[in-house]
């Protein structure tokens, strides 16, 4: 035997070993996908998949494995493309044919998948699930002739009523959601209109005109942060998009106008809360923009005081969706401070209908039905003449004014001065209690701090003023008669 011929069947050794090894590792390979396929690990599938194709490129069963996985995660574009594969490599593999008409059927590849269930009944003719699926092929080749001429006469009634009957078996066909969208979003029912856009986009090869509808869909309903995210998944795509890139521009600028509005009220500023939101409002008027501005202004109207500005901005959010259990307590807040109780308790118990657990809402429910019972005794804001959400130096300053006005020392005549003394009680009780902040918000709960009986079904217990006077104003004594000589300490 020549150096040749043994150098020739040594490398002949050495590859049918190297084969050997590889197909080993193969297997081993589709083994581990198979187990974690079972697991429904797909990721891990996947790539045990890949590995075995890297070392076999030509082993049709590695390509349907992975195919099946791709099923198994909806990834039908990416399924159809290894069965195919797999049929390049064994034509006669019925099962591939069988699984890739049944991906083509649910994209609606109709005529397609009607080519191979028909090779595979020629090589089956009994096949009852295939005679069944060719069958129903035809009774949705003429549903699909219904929708298109439907769609372009505008019978959008008619397009859903057959999209609804042959979706759930074409399952990835893209032009059935859009066609179904565009008729929801002329109906006015924008939000399931998004949903099948983001079927859509998840279904098309390129999915960057989706994008931009479904971006300009989200901001029409006032979704604008979800509006932002899609269009930057739009950039990431294609960074030079002619639609894409200038409404995210745009975009851009009001969500940030929004945030920095949210800071200003974290901060409990509230005209500079508004001022943002004008600004906001001249850049960007439009509907679903202003709603957004005024789902954070209407509270800093109520800040500010500006009641009947924070009552109407309330009603034109609530006017676009009454279901808003925040605006509809938003709403209440102002209607308390309004003593508008009926309304408040009204607001309210929508607000806890449309969310039993909006905990606001049950509360504010409690408290409004309190302050309700309340109007009929004391009310330290109205004996000062301040608002509720009065702060301490308009409460001091309401306080001096009628204090001077009402101290008993200005009056000579016995029932003037009675009348006097009664006043001067009531305002210095309203400043003892709207000055101290526990016992304010006893108050604004419902709960007169300097009323004992109220103390007692509140479960509190707090010194009122007795038989005395409060800040070292006692009880006239003395002789003399007329005006008498009385002794007051008033601290201002």
């Amino acid at each position: 035997m020549t150096l040749y011929q043994h150098m020739f069947l040594f490398c002949s050794g050495l590859l049918a070993t190297s084969l050997a090894a590889a197909a080993d590792d193969v297997a081993k390979h589709l083994e581990q996908g198979s187990q974690y396929l079972a697991r429904a690990q797909f990721a891990d599938a996947l790539t045990a998949y890949h590995a075995a194709i890297e070392l076999d490129p030509k082993n049709y069963q590695a390509y349907y494995r992975r195919a099946t996985c791709y099923l198994a995660m909806g990834r039908g574009k990416a399924a159809t493309a290894d069965l195919e594969r797999v049929l390049e490599l064994k034509p006669d593999f019925n099962g591939a044919r069988l699984q890739r008409a049944n991906v083509l059927f649910k994209q609606g590849d109709l005529d397609a998948a009607d080519n191979d269930y028909n090779v595979v009944l020629n090589h089956d003719p009994t096949n009852q699930e295939v005679q069944d699926k060719t069958t129903l092929i035809e009774q949705h080749r003429q549903f699909r002739h219904q929708i298109k001429s439907a769609f372009e006469s505008g019978d959008c009634q008619t397009v859903e009523l057959y999209i609804s009957q042959i979706i759930e078996t074409q399952v990835w066909d893209a032009s059935l959601y859009r066609m179904r969208a565009k008729c929801l979003e002329e109906r006015g029912e924008i939000k399931k209109a998004i949903h099948d856009m983001r079927i859509v986009s998840k279904l098309s090869t390129d999915s960057t005109d989706v994008m931009f509808e479904t971006s300009k869909l989200l901001y029409a309903v006032g979704e604008l942060e979800d509006s932002l995210n899609v269009i930057r998944e739009c950039l990431k795509l294609n960074p030079d998009h002619k639609n894409c890139y200038p409404f995210y521009k745009k975009l851009r600028k009001v969500v940030k106008s929004l945030e920095t509005m949210k800071k200003k009220v974290a901060n409990s500023d509230w005209m500079a809360c508004l001022e943002e939101g004008q600004k906001t409002l001249k850049f960007d008027p439009t509907p679903s923009v202003q709603l957004n501005v005024f789902k954070i202004t209407n509270r800093c109207q109520r800040e500010a005081g500006h009641i009947a500005e924070a009552i109407a901005e309330c009603n034109e959010i609530l006017h676009e969706d009454p279901s808003d259990a925040d605006t509809l307590c938003e709403r209440a807040e102002a209607y308390i401070l309004e003593e508008d109780y009926d309304s408040a308790i009204e607001d309210y118990q929508k607000a806890t209908e449309v969310n039993p657990e909006h905990r606001d809402a049950k509360e504010g429910l409690e408290h409004a039905k309190r302050l309700k019972t309340q109007a009929g005794k004391r009310d330290y804001y109205k004996i000062l003449g301040v608002k509720r959400n009065a702060n301490k130096r308009e409460i001091t300053k309401a306080y001096r004014k009628l204090a001077q006005k009402w101290h008993p020392d200005n009056f000579s005549d016995d029932d003037e001065k009675k009348k006097a003394e009664k006043k001067f009680i009531d305002i210095a009780a309203a400043k003892e209690v709207l000055q101290d902040e526990e016992k304010r918000r006893q108050f604004d709960q419902g709960i007169d701090p300097l009323d004992p009986e109220a103390q007692r079904q509140g479960g509190h217990h707090h010194g009122g003023f007795g038989n005395g006077f409060p800040h070292g104003f006692h009880h006239f004594g003395g002789g003399g008669g007329g005006g008498g000589d009385y002794s007051f300490k008033f601290n201002w």
